[in-house]
């Protein structure tokens, strides 16, 4: 797998309540931009999928694809990796939750290697975006 990008963002709420957003895949395409469709494929343990099928239209980036999840027993930490896609060869992501006196550190690492080539620089600018896209909704859907 490639190099990955990693970003940040404090959101003001406790690890559940942004955990329970993250969880809720049925609901990303009302606070996510780019996500069309997000469809369950395979429930896990709990409240948390294990398979989970997109449709991503970020402009000149379309893609269907599905991602498989670990889900961390704390609850601060959640991991997946591609089992199918069109335009993307591989991906792996992670977010990390980290609170501390009431607020919690979101940390957003993703990896995305495409069918297409594509210069390494070029790549890593589109992870960038992509993560601080979705860090910035995911604060805005937690907090509003």
């Amino acid at each position: 797998m490639a190099d990955s990008t990693t970003q940040s963002i404090t959101i003001d709420a406790a690890p559940e309540a942004i955990m329970a957003v993250i969880a809720d895949f049925p609901a990303y395409p009302e606070w996510a931009n780019a996500v069309k469709s997000a469809e369950v494929v395979t429930e896990g343990t709990g409240d948390h999928a294990a398979e989970v099928a997109f449709g991503l239209d970020a402009g000149v980036f379309k893609d269907a694809y599905t991602l498989a999840y670990d889900w961390a027993d704390d609850g601060l930490s959640v991991r997946w990796h591609l089992t199918k896609g069109q335009i993307q060869k591989a991906q792996q992501g992670s977010y990390v939750l980290d609170p501390a006196d009431g607020v919690t550190t979101v940390t957003y690492t993703l990896s995305v290697e495409l069918n297409i080539p594509m210069i390494g620089m070029l790549r890593r600018k589109a992870e960038k975006i992509i993560i601080d896209t979705a860090l910035k909704e995911l604060k805005r859907r937690v907090e509003g």
